[in-house]
Protein backbone atom coordinates (compact mmCIF):
# COMPACT_ATOMS: atom_id res chain seq x y z
CA UNK A 1 0.00 0.00 0.00
CA UNK A 2 1.26 3.50 -0.82
CA UNK A 3 0.19 6.70 0.91
CA UNK A 4 0.41 10.08 -0.78
CA UNK A 5 0.01 13.33 1.16
CA UNK A 6 -0.27 16.55 -0.82
CA UNK A 7 0.11 19.41 1.64
CA UNK A 8 -0.93 22.90 0.65
CA UNK A 9 -1.47 26.42 1.87
CA UNK A 10 -5.24 25.97 1.73
CA UNK A 11 -5.88 22.23 2.06
CA UNK A 12 -4.09 18.91 2.49
CA UNK A 13 -5.20 15.75 0.66
CA UNK A 14 -4.48 12.10 1.48
CA UNK A 15 -4.71 9.06 -0.82
CA UNK A 16 -3.89 5.38 -0.39
CA UNK A 17 -3.15 3.24 -3.45
CA UNK A 18 -3.07 -0.54 -3.43
CA UNK A 19 -0.04 -2.47 -4.64
CA UNK A 20 -1.79 -2.61 -8.03
CA UNK A 21 -2.31 1.15 -8.13
CA UNK A 22 -6.00 1.11 -7.25
CA UNK A 23 -7.30 4.00 -5.10
CA UNK A 24 -8.48 2.62 -1.77
CA UNK A 25 -9.29 5.66 0.34
CA UNK A 26 -9.11 9.44 0.41
CA UNK A 27 -9.21 12.08 3.13
CA UNK A 28 -8.77 15.84 3.33
CA UNK A 29 -7.70 18.37 5.93
CA UNK A 30 -6.71 22.00 6.31
CA UNK A 31 -3.54 23.94 5.61
CA UNK A 32 -0.12 22.35 6.21
CA UNK A 33 1.74 25.64 5.70
CA UNK A 34 3.57 26.01 9.00
CA UNK A 35 4.23 29.78 8.83
CA UNK A 36 0.45 30.21 8.73
CA UNK A 37 -0.89 27.49 11.06
CA UNK A 38 2.17 26.78 13.23
CA UNK A 39 3.91 23.47 13.84
CA UNK A 40 1.12 22.19 16.07
CA UNK A 41 -1.40 23.02 13.38
CA UNK A 42 0.57 21.02 10.81
CA UNK A 43 0.96 18.13 13.27
CA UNK A 44 -2.79 18.02 13.83
CA UNK A 45 -3.63 18.13 10.11
CA UNK A 46 -1.19 15.34 9.25
CA UNK A 47 -2.11 13.10 12.17
CA UNK A 48 -5.86 13.48 11.69
CA UNK A 49 -5.62 12.99 7.93
CA UNK A 50 -3.45 9.88 8.11
CA UNK A 51 -5.69 8.33 10.75
CA UNK A 52 -8.80 9.13 8.70
CA UNK A 53 -7.49 7.68 5.42
CA UNK A 54 -6.23 4.52 7.17
CA UNK A 55 -9.61 4.05 8.83
CA UNK A 56 -11.43 4.58 5.54
CA UNK A 57 -9.27 1.89 3.91
CA UNK A 58 -9.55 -0.45 6.89
CA UNK A 59 -5.75 -0.52 7.27
CA UNK A 60 -3.21 -0.19 10.04
CA UNK A 61 -0.15 2.04 9.81
CA UNK A 62 2.05 -1.03 9.43
CA UNK A 63 0.27 -1.91 6.18
CA UNK A 64 1.80 1.12 4.43
CA UNK A 65 4.89 0.09 2.52
CA UNK A 66 5.88 3.69 1.86
CA UNK A 67 4.41 7.18 2.13
CA UNK A 68 5.36 10.50 0.61
CA UNK A 69 4.57 13.74 2.42
CA UNK A 70 4.64 16.83 0.21
CA UNK A 71 5.07 19.68 2.66
CA UNK A 72 4.73 23.39 1.80
CA UNK A 73 7.94 25.37 2.36
CA UNK A 74 9.95 22.15 2.70
CA UNK A 75 13.60 23.13 2.75
CA UNK A 76 12.88 26.07 5.04
CA UNK A 77 11.11 24.09 7.73
CA UNK A 78 12.19 23.35 11.30
CA UNK A 79 13.68 19.87 11.63
CA UNK A 80 10.74 18.89 13.83
CA UNK A 81 8.43 19.06 10.82
CA UNK A 82 10.02 16.17 8.91
CA UNK A 83 9.96 13.95 12.00
CA UNK A 84 6.21 14.27 12.51
CA UNK A 85 5.30 11.13 10.50
CA UNK A 86 7.22 9.07 13.07
CA UNK A 87 4.21 9.55 15.35
CA UNK A 88 2.16 7.15 13.21
CA UNK A 89 4.44 5.49 10.60
CA UNK A 90 7.53 3.33 10.91
CA UNK A 91 10.96 4.87 10.36
CA UNK A 92 12.23 4.19 6.87
CA UNK A 93 8.72 3.82 5.48
CA UNK A 94 8.13 7.44 4.51
CA UNK A 95 9.82 10.29 2.66
CA UNK A 96 9.26 14.01 3.08
CA UNK A 97 9.75 16.61 0.38
CA UNK A 98 8.40 19.85 -1.01
CA UNK A 99 4.81 19.79 -2.21
CA UNK A 100 6.09 20.85 -5.65
CA UNK A 101 7.10 17.19 -6.11
CA UNK A 102 3.45 16.13 -5.79
CA UNK A 103 2.46 18.47 -8.60
CA UNK A 104 5.30 17.35 -10.87
CA UNK A 105 4.67 13.66 -10.18
CA UNK A 106 0.97 14.09 -10.88
CA UNK A 107 1.00 16.33 -13.92
CA UNK A 108 3.76 14.34 -15.69
CA UNK A 109 3.24 10.93 -14.02
CA UNK A 110 6.85 10.98 -12.79
CA UNK A 111 8.21 11.33 -16.34
CA UNK A 112 11.04 13.70 -17.28
CA UNK A 113 9.86 17.26 -17.70
CA UNK A 114 8.96 20.42 -15.80
CA UNK A 115 5.83 21.25 -13.85
CA UNK A 116 4.90 24.77 -12.82
CA UNK A 117 2.55 25.32 -9.90
CA UNK A 118 0.42 28.44 -9.55
CA UNK A 119 -1.66 28.14 -6.42
CA UNK A 120 -1.48 30.38 -3.38
CA UNK A 121 2.24 30.61 -4.22
CA UNK A 122 4.22 29.69 -7.32
CA UNK A 123 7.16 27.40 -8.04
CA UNK A 124 8.51 25.22 -10.83
CA UNK A 125 10.13 21.81 -10.44
CA UNK A 126 11.54 19.38 -12.94
CA UNK A 127 13.47 16.18 -13.37
CA UNK A 128 15.49 15.28 -16.44
CA UNK A 129 18.08 12.59 -17.02
CA UNK A 130 18.30 11.78 -13.33
CA UNK A 131 18.77 15.42 -12.33
CA UNK A 132 16.29 17.62 -10.45
CA UNK A 133 15.94 21.39 -10.11
CA UNK A 134 13.53 24.07 -9.02
CA UNK A 135 12.94 27.80 -9.43
CA UNK A 136 10.70 30.18 -7.50
CA UNK A 137 8.90 29.49 -4.26
CA UNK A 138 10.35 32.51 -2.46
CA UNK A 139 7.14 33.54 -0.71
CA UNK A 140 4.64 36.32 -1.18
CA UNK A 141 6.73 39.17 0.25
CA UNK A 142 9.35 39.18 -2.52
CA UNK A 143 8.44 36.31 -4.81
CA UNK A 144 5.64 33.94 -5.88
CA UNK A 145 5.22 35.77 -9.18
CA UNK A 146 2.28 34.51 -11.21
CA UNK A 147 0.59 32.96 -8.17
CA UNK A 148 -2.92 33.61 -6.90
CA UNK A 149 -1.48 35.87 -4.21
CA UNK A 150 0.56 37.83 -6.77
CA UNK A 151 -2.43 38.18 -9.11
CA UNK A 152 -4.58 39.40 -6.22
CA UNK A 153 -1.91 41.87 -5.10
CA UNK A 154 -1.60 43.25 -8.64
CA UNK A 155 -5.39 43.44 -8.87
CA UNK A 156 -5.62 45.40 -5.64
CA UNK A 157 -2.98 47.79 -6.95
CA UNK A 158 -5.02 48.24 -10.13
CA UNK A 159 -8.10 48.98 -8.00
CA UNK A 160 -6.22 51.74 -6.17
CA UNK A 161 -5.12 53.31 -9.46
CA UNK A 162 -8.67 53.19 -10.83
CA UNK A 163 -10.10 54.68 -7.66
CA UNK A 164 -7.54 57.51 -7.67
CA UNK A 165 -8.09 58.26 -11.33
CA UNK A 166 -4.51 57.28 -12.20
CA UNK A 167 -5.93 54.79 -14.71
CA UNK A 168 -9.22 54.34 -16.49
CA UNK A 169 -11.91 52.50 -14.45
CA UNK A 170 -12.85 49.00 -15.55
CA UNK A 171 -15.08 46.15 -14.35
CA UNK A 172 -12.52 45.32 -11.65
CA UNK A 173 -13.44 48.50 -9.78
CA UNK A 174 -17.09 47.53 -9.37
CA UNK A 175 -16.37 43.86 -8.68
CA UNK A 176 -14.09 44.61 -5.74
CA UNK A 177 -16.44 47.28 -4.42
CA UNK A 178 -19.26 44.73 -4.45
CA UNK A 179 -17.14 41.94 -2.98
CA UNK A 180 -16.20 44.02 0.05
CA UNK A 181 -19.45 46.05 0.15
CA UNK A 182 -17.34 49.19 0.35
CA UNK A 183 -19.02 52.34 1.56
CA UNK A 184 -15.96 54.20 0.24
CA UNK A 185 -12.99 52.88 -1.69
CA UNK A 186 -10.43 53.85 0.94
CA UNK A 187 -12.04 51.38 3.37
CA UNK A 188 -10.30 48.65 1.38
CA UNK A 189 -6.92 49.80 2.73
CA UNK A 190 -8.02 49.14 6.29
CA UNK A 191 -9.52 45.76 5.41
CA UNK A 192 -6.43 44.47 3.57
CA UNK A 193 -3.74 46.03 5.75
CA UNK A 194 -5.49 44.73 8.85
CA UNK A 195 -5.10 41.09 7.82
CA UNK A 196 -2.62 38.99 9.78
CA UNK A 197 0.01 36.68 8.26
CA UNK A 198 -2.26 33.77 9.14
CA UNK A 199 -4.91 35.20 6.80
CA UNK A 200 -2.60 35.16 3.75
CA UNK A 201 -4.75 32.75 1.78
CA UNK A 202 -7.76 35.05 1.94
CA UNK A 203 -5.92 37.55 -0.28
CA UNK A 204 -5.01 34.83 -2.76
CA UNK A 205 -8.70 33.99 -3.16
CA UNK A 206 -9.24 37.44 -4.69
CA UNK A 207 -7.51 36.15 -7.83
CA UNK A 208 -10.89 34.74 -8.90
CA UNK A 209 -12.35 38.25 -8.86
CA UNK A 210 -9.46 39.42 -11.06
CA UNK A 211 -10.30 36.53 -13.40
CA UNK A 212 -13.96 37.61 -13.43
CA UNK A 213 -12.88 41.14 -14.31
CA UNK A 214 -10.73 39.81 -17.16
CA UNK A 215 -13.70 37.80 -18.42
CA UNK A 216 -15.78 40.98 -18.32
CA UNK A 217 -13.27 42.65 -20.63
CA UNK A 218 -11.21 44.64 -18.11
CA UNK A 219 -7.94 45.35 -19.96
CA UNK A 220 -5.91 45.83 -16.79
CA UNK A 221 -7.13 42.52 -15.33
CA UNK A 222 -6.34 40.79 -18.61
CA UNK A 223 -2.86 42.29 -18.57
CA UNK A 224 -2.29 40.93 -15.06
CA UNK A 225 -2.92 37.40 -16.30
CA UNK A 226 -0.64 37.90 -19.31
CA UNK A 227 2.13 39.10 -17.01
CA UNK A 228 1.46 36.17 -14.66
CA UNK A 229 1.86 33.79 -17.60
CA UNK A 230 5.17 35.40 -18.54
CA UNK A 231 6.44 35.06 -14.96
CA UNK A 232 5.48 31.38 -14.85
CA UNK A 233 7.15 30.76 -18.21
CA UNK A 234 10.29 32.40 -16.78
CA UNK A 235 10.20 29.89 -13.90
CA UNK A 236 10.09 27.06 -16.44
CA UNK A 237 13.01 28.52 -18.40
CA UNK A 238 15.08 28.93 -15.22
CA UNK A 239 14.33 25.35 -14.18
CA UNK A 240 15.38 24.14 -17.63
CA UNK A 241 18.70 25.97 -17.32
CA UNK A 242 19.20 24.58 -13.82
CA UNK A 243 18.58 21.08 -15.16
CA UNK A 244 21.21 21.58 -17.85
CA UNK A 245 18.92 20.48 -20.69
CA UNK A 246 20.46 20.91 -24.15
CA UNK A 247 18.93 23.61 -26.34
CA UNK A 248 17.83 21.12 -29.00
CA UNK A 249 15.88 18.92 -26.59
CA UNK A 250 12.09 19.17 -26.39
CA UNK A 251 11.03 19.36 -22.73
CA UNK A 252 7.52 18.30 -21.66
CA UNK A 253 5.84 20.97 -19.52
CA UNK A 254 2.67 20.73 -17.48
CA UNK A 255 1.00 22.66 -14.70
CA UNK A 256 -1.23 22.56 -11.63
CA UNK A 257 -2.73 24.88 -9.07
CA UNK A 258 -5.90 26.86 -8.65
CA UNK A 259 -4.81 29.76 -10.88
CA UNK A 260 -4.77 27.46 -13.90
CA UNK A 261 -8.35 26.51 -13.05
CA UNK A 262 -9.38 30.00 -14.19
CA UNK A 263 -9.07 28.53 -17.70
CA UNK A 264 -7.80 30.25 -20.80
CA UNK A 265 -7.08 33.47 -18.90
CA UNK A 266 -3.80 31.79 -17.96
CA UNK A 267 -3.35 28.58 -19.96
CA UNK A 268 -3.33 30.20 -23.41
CA UNK A 269 -1.02 33.12 -22.43
CA UNK A 270 1.26 30.64 -20.65
CA UNK A 271 1.57 28.56 -23.81
CA UNK A 272 2.30 31.71 -25.82
CA UNK A 273 4.93 32.83 -23.30
CA UNK A 274 6.65 29.44 -23.48
CA UNK A 275 6.73 29.70 -27.26
CA UNK A 276 8.13 33.23 -27.08
CA UNK A 277 10.88 32.16 -24.68
CA UNK A 278 12.76 30.44 -27.49
CA UNK A 279 13.05 27.12 -25.68
CA UNK A 280 11.69 23.91 -27.13
CA UNK A 281 8.72 22.77 -25.04
CA UNK A 282 5.74 20.45 -25.33
CA UNK A 283 2.91 21.86 -23.23
CA UNK A 284 0.47 19.20 -22.06
CA UNK A 285 -2.52 19.06 -19.77
CA UNK A 286 -1.84 17.48 -16.38
CA UNK A 287 -2.32 13.72 -16.42
CA UNK A 288 -2.99 13.15 -12.72
CA UNK A 289 -3.80 15.26 -9.68
CA UNK A 290 -1.04 16.29 -7.26
CA UNK A 291 -2.57 13.97 -4.64
CA UNK A 292 -2.30 10.98 -6.97
CA UNK A 293 1.16 12.20 -7.86
CA UNK A 294 2.16 12.02 -4.20
CA UNK A 295 0.97 8.41 -4.00
CA UNK A 296 2.74 7.21 -7.16
CA UNK A 297 5.86 9.06 -6.02
CA UNK A 298 5.67 7.16 -2.72
CA UNK A 299 5.80 3.96 -4.78
CA UNK A 300 8.69 5.29 -6.84
CA UNK A 301 10.65 5.96 -3.65
CA UNK A 302 10.89 2.18 -3.17
CA UNK A 303 11.54 1.42 -6.83
CA UNK A 304 7.95 0.70 -7.93
CA UNK A 305 6.72 2.26 -11.17
CA UNK A 306 3.16 1.67 -12.28
CA UNK A 307 2.45 0.54 -15.83
CA UNK A 308 0.95 2.93 -18.37
CA UNK A 309 -2.49 1.29 -18.24
CA UNK A 310 -2.56 1.74 -14.45
CA UNK A 311 -1.66 5.41 -14.80
CA UNK A 312 -4.37 5.87 -17.43
CA UNK A 313 -6.90 4.30 -15.08
CA UNK A 314 -5.79 6.65 -12.31
CA UNK A 315 -6.29 9.59 -14.66
CA UNK A 316 -9.96 8.66 -14.86
CA UNK A 317 -10.34 7.84 -11.15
Amino acid sequence: MYLGVDGGGTKTAFLILSADGVPLARAAGGSAYHPEVGLEGVRAVLRTGVQAVLAEAGLAAGDIRHAFFGIPAYGEEPAELVRMPLEYLRAGHFTCGNDMVCSWAGSLACADGISVIAGTGSIAYGEYGGRSARAGGWGEVFGDEGSAYWIAREGLAAFSRMSDGRSAPGPLLGLLRAHYALARDLDLAGLINGLTAAQRSSIAQLSQIIADAAAAGDPQAGDIFRRAAAELAALVAATRRNLGVAADQVVPVSYSGGVFATGQHLVAPFGAALLASGGRYLLQDPLLTPTTGAAIYAARCVGVRFATDVLMALADA
